[in-house]
């Protein structure tokens, strides 16, 4: 009796590839499209793609189109191709403002964007892609009783944006010893991180290491060009404990002022005595 019921099942599976066969590559579009919606509401979702993708275009601008986009968005984000998904879902959204999935398909464009979007160190265009979506879906249903899900996903997001972006400029920091102009990218990449996410959870770590380059690049500096970092340092240190007056660094960052008051006294003598020096040369001319 098993081994009846083993054969029947494996007749079953034949026939059923057969015919799936035989449909996809001879079967009317109208065959197709019956098959790919049958085998989309038994689960089989990479099958029915294949069809959709081959039923598509007879049934661009017509009534089923609406069903067949929603449907292979559907499947792509079931088969964990979240990246097509995402578009998808998307082109819903813009093909069927009426559907009454718009709602449903506009949190799915961000969520498969989101389940795309890979870890902070790598490529963030998905995590883009994501955020501009979640913005979307926050803005055009307030109401939705996704809202509160579409806010965690968006801050969660927001926060791998910002520590992307913090490492990137720290790195900048921990290879200037190697490189001097990488001072300058990291000052720089700290001041962008700071103007484009007011308020980041990285916020006083980012002025901190902002302060730290500041400092060394005077250190590493000729004296000649030591006056205006010197300034721009102090700034940057009183920047630090206007925003955090009890900050976690604030002994190493009162160290860092000393030096820099140290060395702006020096400097400003010696600029005193090279103007002194220009005056004499002047007057002997």
């Amino acid at each position: 009796m098993k081994n009846l019921a083993f054969l029947l099942l494996f007749s079953l599976m034949l026939f059923s590839c057969g015919e799936y066969q035989k449909v996809l590559n001879k079967g009317t579009v109208e065959d197709q499209y019956k098959m790919a919606v049958k085998l989309y509401e038994t689960n089989k979702y990479a099958k029915a793609l294949r069809l959709f993708d081959k039923v598509m275009p007879a049934y661009r601008g017509k009534p089923q189109m609406e069903r067949i986009q929603f449907m292979i968005a559907q499947s792509n984000f079931n088969e964990k191709n979240y990246t097509d998904a995402g578009y998808y879902f998307d082109r819903f959204v813009k093909n069927y403002p009426s559907s009454s999935k718009i709602e449903e398909a506009s949190f799915l464009s961000a969520y498969s964007y989101k389940l795309a979007s890979p870890v902070f160190s790598k490529d963030p265009t998905d995590t883009n892609k994501a955020l501009e979506a979640f913005q979307v879906f926050i803005n055009t249903y307030p109401d939705s009783d996704k809202i509160a899900e579409a806010n965690a996903h968006y801050k969660e997001l927001r926060y791998k944006l910002q520590k992307k972006y913090f490492e990137i400029a720290k790195t900048y920091y921990t290879t200037a010893d190697y490189d001097v102009r990488n001072y300058k990218a990291a000052i720089q990449a700290f001041d962008n991180l700071l103007s484009d996410y007011l308020g980041s959870e990285f916020k006083e770590e980012a002025l901190y290491y902002r302060l730290k380059a500041a400092h060394d690049f005077v250190l590493k500096s000729t004296d000649r060009r030591k006056q205006d970092r010197i300034k721009d340092a102090i700034e940057a240190y009183e920047k630090l404990i206007r925003n955090y007056p009890e900050s976690q660094f604030m002994e190493d960052a009162n160290e860092m002022l000393a030096v820099l008051k140290s060395e702006k006294i020096r400097i400003d003598a010696l600029m005193e005595q090279v103007k002194d020096i220009n005056e004499e040369n002047s007057k002997e001319k």
